[in-house]
C-alpha cells in the first residue's frame, strides 16, 4: 500500500502534509503535490494533515488511478521537504470537484 495525492489538491496545494512526512516523499508541481509511491512507507501521517482530504491510501475507491499520476510527476518534479506558501486563491478552490482540467504539468518551487 502507498498513499497518493488526488485531484482535490489541484489549485489548493496547502502543503501541510509535507512537514510531517518522515521520508520526504513529496514532490511539488506548479499547482499540485504528488507522493512518490515507491518512496512512501505507508505511515499515513500525511493523510490527516491535508485540509482538503486530497491524500488517500491507494486501496480507497478511486485512488488507484492516481498511483501512476503520482509516480510520473514525482519523477519529473523537485522534491519538497518543507511547507511552502499555498496559492493565494487556494481557499477559493477548496471543495471544488472535477479540477483536473486545471492541472499543470509544470514543476513547482520548493520555497
Amino acid at each position: 500500500m502507498t498513499f497518493v495525492v488526488i485531484e482535490a489538491c489541484i489549485r489548493c496545494k496547502y502543503m501541510d502534509c509535507v512537514e510531517v512526512c518522515p521520508v520526504d516523499c513529496f514532490y511539488v508541481g506548479e499547482n499540485m503535490l504528488v507522493i512518490h509511491p515507491d518512496e512512501c512507507i505507508d505511515c499515513g501521517v500525511c493523510e490527516p494533515e491535508c485540509p482538503v482530504d486530497a491524500i488517500l491510501p491507494d486501496t480507497e475507491n478511486g485512488a488507484e488511478e492516481w498511483i501512476e499520476h503520482n509516480r510520473t510527476f514525482a519523477e519529473k518534479w523537485p522534491n519538497i521537504n518543507r511547507k511552502g506558501t499555498a496559492p493565494a486563491d487556494a481557499d477559493a478552490w477548496k471543495g471544488i470537484e472535477k479540477k483536473f482540467q486545471h492541472f499543470s504539468e509544470k514543476s513547482g518551487s520548493t520555497s
